[in-house]
């Protein structure tokens, strides 16, 4: 089941509970700010996760994944490759 755009697993994000974060899938503005920039492009391509992208994984991907603070050093991306395959 896919849970994100970028492929983080949001049944295992620890913000998930304390802010009663239903996913980015089903949300309109993310609870983190005004907006994010893979879910927008992914929406924008009416597409369910960025694995389904001609262009993954892209350069907007990438930063996110390897982000010092917020990245998970490509977790996400493996992610979105498992659900490519699917």
């Amino acid at each position: 089941m896919i849970e994100s755009r970028c492929g983080l697993l949001c049944s295992q994000c620890p913000y998930r509970a304390q802010t009663g974060c239903a996913g980015c899938i089903h949300m309109d503005k993310p609870f983190w700010g005004e907006s994010c920039p893979v879910k927008s492009c992914c929406e924008d391509k009416a597409l369910a996760h960025c694995g389904s992208c001609e262009d993954f994984p892209c350069a907007v991907l990438h930063q996110f994944a390897y982000d010092a603070q917020q990245g998970d050093n490509g977790r996400r991306i493996e992610q979105c490759r498992k659900w490519r395959a699917q």
